[in-house]
């Protein structure tokens, strides 16, 4: 997961209200037709209750895109 995930992750759950578990998080996302990409992110997080938005940005895994290899990641 990246940076970028989180900032999918929030536009997912514009609206969403809070505070949510993961599922009710993926069920809202999934009403209301979000990317796979955003929803990937959303699956990443923790079986757990969020109690606000910010709560649930924190909690999305932060790891760089790609393999490490020699001289940098890979992409």
């Amino acid at each position: 997961m990246t940076r970028r995930d989180d900032l999918r992750a929030q536009k997912a759950l514009q609206g969403a209200d809070f505070p949510a578990s993961k599922a009710e998080l993926i069920g809202y996302a999934e009403s209301h037709d979000v990317d796979a990409k955003s929803l990937q992110a959303l699956r990443a997080l923790p079986e757990r209750q969020f109690e606000t938005m910010d709560d649930m940005i924190e909690a999305v895994p932060q790891q760089p895109e790609g393999e490490d290899t020699s001289g940098g990641a890979a992409r």
